[in-house]
């Protein structure tokens, strides 16, 4: 039982280790990576359901 044990807490502190070795964005940077995403997400999803409508119109022409 000890095995697994021992196992675990060598994850956790390699993974601590790992995590102090990351460059972390500062708050402006997430910032505007956020915005972007969000604006990126929002311009992706007007595209899909432009598409959406114009395939729904056609199809429904299509099977008249």
């Amino acid at each position: 039982m000890g095995n697994w044990l021992t196992k675990a807490r060598l994850f956790i502190n390699d993974t601590i280790n790992e995590l102090k070795k990351c460059s972390w964005p500062e708050r402006s940077q997430l910032f505007e990576s956020t915005v972007l995403v969000i604006i990126t997400v929002l311009i992706l999803a007007g595209f899909v359901a432009l598409v959406d409508l114009i395939s729904m119109k056609v199809i429904s022409f299509l099977t008249m």
